[in-house]
């Protein structure tokens, strides 16, 4: 199967898996949270898991369980979407090419449909693969996931974000403080993506550190795409506001390198990025597309 074709077909299977685990429209609180998972999206996340999870060769559970499982990856990314969108926060009026979930909804819901996803998450990863036989690797599953949003990971990154933005911090404004960033920020979700699939594969201790490996350069790699693509996209490509992190004065690649030396950072990241590719899966396959597809995409 192709990068195209595999694409394609996970984010069928984590579109299917989302319609079976949010609650029902109808509420004011389901219709929010509804209304910013299933807006479209890459389905990144779900999709790295479930990449992992083939090329180890995983088949110990219902592939619609294990793609409900990868799917909690995309509701705790959804909240913090959410969340990073709120005039608090970035202050943003457009995701996925359509209003935020603040502009439609409120303030309040929003932060609401945020909280509600997240413990959705860890609802459905605590659950599924079903089983007795599989406690163990949901429970690894639940605290892998945790680890990698919590002050650890992402929300200590978006911590460190906030605080570098702006004039009057130079100090913070480091190459060393912005990588630091966006591997917490960016980097830890989707190293938990990969590894949450060597986990539901019931990969070895190896190869789920090789997975995390993987998916920790994977993520430097993604962020320095995004932050040239801030500068380079339309938002109509792009389905979001463009522009915003000059703007906001965003510790980036490209404010820290140049737009040429970010480009550079991110072909050096992809090196890195397929060389811990090829220790999964030896000779260039799927996990490599992916990397190449995270460094080169246009949206």
């Amino acid at each position: 199967m192709n990068l195209r074709a595999f694409l394609a077909a996970a984010k069928g299977e984590a579109e299917a898996a989302l319609e079976r685990v949010l609650p029902p429209a109808g509420e004011a609180l389901a219709d929010a949270m509804r209304y910013s998972t299933l807006a479209g999206g890459k389905r990144l996340r779900p999709a790295l898991a479930l990449a992992v999870h083939d090329v180890l060769g995983g088949s110990a559970a219902p592939r619609g369980e294990v793609a409900e499982a990868a799917a909690a990856l995309e509701l705790v990314h959804t909240y913090s979407l959410i969340h990073d969108d709120l005039p608090c926060m970035d202050d943003d009026a457009l995701r996925r090419g359509k209003p935020t979930c603040h502009v439609v909804h409120g303030e309040a819901m929003a932060l609401l449909a945020g909280d509600a996803l997240q413990s959705l998450g860890f609802e459905v990863l605590a659950s599924r693969p079903y089983g007795e036989a599989l406690a163990v690797r949901r429970a690894e599953a639940v605290l892998l996931l945790a680890r990698a949003i919590g002050p650890g990971g992402m929300a200590g990154g978006q911590a460190l974000d906030l605080a570098a933005s702006g004039h009057g911090r130079e100090d913070l404004r480091t190459a060393e403080r912005l990588k630091e960033i966006h591997e917490k920020k960016t980097g830890r979700l989707l190293s938990a993506s990969c590894e949450l699939g060597a986990v539901l594969a019931g990969a070895s201790a190896e190869r789920r550190e090789a997975s995390a490996r993987f998916g920790d350069s994977l993520g430097v790699l993604f962020q320095i795409a995004d932050d040239l693509l801030d500068v380079t996209a339309t938002a109509a490509v792009l389905g979001k506001s463009v522009g915003k992190d000059v703007a906001q004065e965003k510790l980036t690649y490209v404010s820290v390198f140049g737009f040429d030396g970010a480009v550079a950072e991110r072909e050096r990241a992809l090196e890195a990025t397929l060389s811990l590719a090829r220790v999964l899966e030896g000779a260039p396959g799927l996990l490599a597309a992916l990397a190449d597809y995270a460094g080169h995409r246009d949206r």
